[in-house]
């Protein structure tokens, strides 16, 4: 059962490992289905405690649905009023489809009424019938809050045939919605009901980024039973993410970073972000001479530097050779 304490001390040490490797901005998914809302209060704490050096934006996630679950609409409400940054849904997850639509609509009217942002888990499941993105597309075209809103996973898109997903296409890009595929996560949990040939579980993120539409890459779970092996570390996302999406030549490696960097800020719908004259000037220095040799090398990042401070160094390893002479190797090319 979770507590209150048991919720800020896991937090916090993943806000740490974040940290280290760089990151300054973090939105992050509460369960807000539990009656006592703990962890929600628990994470608001959190999210002042951490301010001088990373911001947190908290999602309103109610796990169990919005309709399918007792009182969820009034959980979530309770969850805006009491100061989630953005309202969350999982469509796919309620009991019927008619169900999901109502609840989506119900998330826009919600953050129309208290001025937040959208994340929406959608349509993560490998059924080709869950077309829940469509939707959320066209209320947010409806209501011109594009920018404002996102859909995350999205991986039953990897099964839409080729008619549908072109005429789904023009909507996601008349609408202007965000798109966060989780590429660790993604292939690991999705595909388990196929046999052979496996679907690679993951978004279109290759057309997407063709056809203009703006795509991240998030990280999701870190240290869970849904996924055991993360050390925050985005830069091993990003790896993943480019095999799997199969974005393998030069340019696309080496523009990669946008999918960690200005991608994200766009989804996050950060106002500050970037190095430009009156700006914050957070920054992060990889110790690479360009995105390609960064995620070739998954280089940790040397310094991340916020408000003009390091608050986070990684001093340089050095890996030895004893041939005939002591040799250094870097992995450099």
């Amino acid at each position: 059962m979770l507590t209150h304490d048991d919720v800020k001390t896991r937090a916090m040490q993943t806000l740490k490992w974040q940290m280290a490797n760089g990151i300054q901005h973090v939105r992050t998914h509460v369960d807000v289905s539990d009656p006592t809302l703990t962890a929600l209060k628990a994470m608001l704490e959190v999210k002042q405690d951490v301010a001088p050096w990373v911001d947190v934006q908290i999602v309103a996630f109610p796990q169990e649905g919005i309709l399918s679950y007792p009182n969820g609409v009034e959980l979530l409400e309770e969850a805006v009023r009491l100061g989630a940054d953005v309202i969350g849904a999982i469509p796919h997850f309620e009991f019927t489809r008619e169900y999901g639509v109502e609840s989506l609509h119900k998330t826009f009217a919600l953050a129309n009424k208290y001025d937040r942002l959208i994340d929406v888990h959608c349509d993560e499941i490998d059924d080709e019938q869950s077309r829940f993105v469509e939707t959320v597309a066209a209320l947010a075209h409806r209501d011109g809050m594009g920018a404002r809103v996102t859909a995350s996973h999205t991986t039953a898109m990897h099964s839409y045939n080729g008619a549908y997903t072109s005429r789904l296409f023009r909507l996601l890009k008349m609408s202007g919605i965000n798109f966060v595929a989780n590429p660790l996560v993604n292939i690991h949990l999705q595909g388990r009901f196929d046999t052979y040939p496996k679907r690679r579980g993951i978004t279109r993120v290759k057309e997407m980024l063709e056809a203009d539409i703006n795509v991240c890459f998030g990280h999701d779970d870190v240290f869970d039973p849904w996924y055991p092996l993360g050390t925050a570390n985005m830069l091993q996302v990003l790896h993943m993410g480019l095999h799997v999406c199969q974005l393998m030549g030069y340019g696309q490696i080496n523009d990669g970073l946008n999918l960690i960097t200005t991608h994200s800020a766009k989804t996050l719908n950060l106002q500050d972000y970037g190095l430009e004259t009156g700006r914050s000037g957070n920054l992060v220095i990889l110790p690479a001479e360009n995105g390609f040799d960064a995620v070739r090398r998954q280089t940790p990042a040397r310094y991340s530097i916020r408000g003009g401070k390091v608050i986070a160094q990684t001093l340089p390893s050095q890996t030895t050779l004893f041939l005939d002479q002591p040799e250094s190797v870097n992995f450099k090319r």
